[in-house]
């Protein structure tokens, strides 16, 4: 298992933004917008408690959109294992997320996946 961790963590500092991403099937899914490394620590996502009349600075702080922009449950699971935002014409809200063990191979320009981009979760 933690062999894994590492092997997630090598295959992530190879990524870079812009890199193009294809699916299992070679479909193109699009360019990778955001590369986030696993914390093994991350258990829980905190939504944010402000009160949004304080102050403009506050508001707009609370409307600042945390990533990743899924459901909870799956966003803990994306902060631990690490993830790529992907920029993507394949859903309507433009993104979707790419846990990192759902990536095959990373060449100096490609990531590959080893799951078609219909199981990818879009951003919400």
């Amino acid at each position: 298992m933690e062999q894994q961790g590492i092997d997630q963590r090598t295959t992530l500092s190879r990524v870079t933004t812009g890199m193009r991403v294809v699916d299992s099937a070679g479909v193109d899914v699009g360019t990778v917008d955001l590369v986030q490394r696993g914390d093994p620590n991350a258990v829980t996502v905190q939504a944010p408690t402000t009160d949004p009349g304080s102050s403009l600075d506050e508001l707009i702080e609370s409307a600042t959109v945390e990533e990743p922009d899924v459901p909870a449950d799956l966003a803990a699971r994306l902060l631990r294992t690490g993830y790529l935002k992907v920029s993507t014409e394949l859903v309507p809200t433009g993104a979707v997320y790419v846990l990192a063990d759902q990536i095959s191979t990373v060449t100096p320009t490609e990531v590959t996946l080893n799951t078609p981009a219909t199981t990818l979760p879009p951003e919400s």
